[in-house]
């Protein structure tokens, strides 16, 4: 089956649903197929492509790799608000209650004592700001995630920030890949990573019990190598998994390791 030519270059005033069922024409996916290859519902991808709800920005750029399209142009559509603002609300006719009295207006003092003025509260300012935050305190506001918890379900680590404190909690290796779980303590977050040594296309899952969140990247995505986060309070008891070729591994804490077609002494 041939497959449709990619969608055009965005303009500011595109609006975002527009851009989104392009992109899902591209892929000849339903509904139903969008649903089972990511983390969102049936009625979630409905509502997204009928601009009825705002999509997050995991749902577009995971769109834009199945439709293998660069997700860079939908995801600045998606920045910049999907197109133009409404129309704003007509003026009142007339004013509400009394005019306010007008205040005698003040001698502007002359130019230099302007300067010196704003020199001096911009000091007092930057003297009170390292005062109350220090260096520190910069670096704390800067590496601060942008969810926690439930609220980072379904968004890839690296676009929330939560990828900047995690640590690996477990392992396992391949000839092919190297498959970890990740753990974020500062967002209560759990997914899984895979290193793939080749192009080689790939799905990425984590699981805690019957919840599964998956990825699928095709072998041109580099970039493409976690699965979305889970919102768990600690690393104990979730699974971390990745098929390549066929070929599936999987790692976790408080579980038996497994391996579908790895080499069992490669493990980690």
């Amino acid at each position: 089956m041939r497959q449709p030519p990619p969608p055009g270059p965005t303009s500011p005033d595109e609006p975002l649903a527009v851009r989104l069922r392009a992109l899902k024409d591209r892929t000849g996916l339903s509904l139903a197929a969008l649903a089972a290859r990511t983390p969102y519902s049936k009625s979630a991808w409905h509502r997204y492509l009928a601009g009825i709800q705002r999509p997050p920005r995991s749902a577009v750029e995971a769109l834009a790799r199945l439709a293998d399209t660069d997700p860079g142009p939908v995801v600045a559509l998606w920045e910049t608000g999907g197109g133009p603002p409404s129309p704003a609300a007509p003026a009142t006719a007339g004013r509400l209650g009394p005019p306010r009295p007008r205040l005698p207006r003040l001698p502007r003092p002359p130019l230099p004592a302007l300067a010196l003025l704003a020199v001096a509260v911009a000091t007092a300012t930057a003297f009170a700001v390292s005062g109350r935050q220090g260096p520190q305190g910069a670096q704390n506001a800067m590496a601060s995630p942008r969810c926690h918890a439930a609220s980072c379900r379904g968004a890839l680590p690296d676009t929330s920030a939560c990828a900047r404190d995690a640590r690996t909690e477990s392992a396992v290796s391949d000839t092919g890949y190297d498959v970890r779980l990740r753990y974020s303590p500062a967002c209560g977050t759990a997914w899984s990573e895979v290193r793939v040594r080749s192009p080689r296309p790939r799905e990425v899952s984590v699981r805690v019990g019957q919840d599964v969140l998956s990825a699928t990247y095709s072998g041109a995505d580099s970039a493409g190598y976690t699965s979305p986060m889970l919102a768990v309070p600690s690393a104990r008891g979730v699974e971390a998994c990745a098929e390549v070729d066929g070929r599936r591994a999987c790692t976790g804490l408080g579980s038996d390791e497994s391996a579908e077609g790895a080499d069992p002494a490669a493990q980690r």
